[in-house]
């Protein structure tokens, strides 16, 4: 039986743990700190559920960028973000909170009908 539980979570934001990893930290003043927690901090997340907006990390995402992270607003699952290691953090939130702002990825070419 699969069971349904409740949360408040209007958005969930994805950040690739192996890249993080691989920058030892890279964001905020001293560079020491990671991107989800930065994220945390800056969006105001309480841990869990019973926070407005989740934002978690996972394994890895597969694109592995140098000297970035990949980072997925579920939002907008179409566009995929590589956030510099050192990126501002104001530019980062607000990257997630307006859609305009985040440039859109090239469509993928049509492909011709098989006769």
């Amino acid at each position: 039986m699969i069971r349904v539980l409740a949360s408040r979570w209007q958005g969930s934001v994805l950040v690739c743990g192996k890249c993080s990893k691989k920058l030892h930290g890279g964001f905020g003043e001293k560079g020491r700190m990671s991107l989800v927690k930065l994220l945390r901090q800056a969006l105001g997340v309480k841990k869990g559920r019973k926070s407005d907006r989740g934002v978690v990390e996972v394994k890895c995402l597969g694109v592995c960028p140098k000297n970035a992270v990949v980072m997925v607003d579920g939002a907008r699952p179409d566009r995929w973000m590589l956030v510099p290691a050192g990126a501002d953090v104001t530019e980062v939130v607000s990257t997630l909170s307006e859609p305009a702002s985040v440039p859109s990825p090239s469509p993928p070419p049509a492909s011709l009908p098989l006769p």
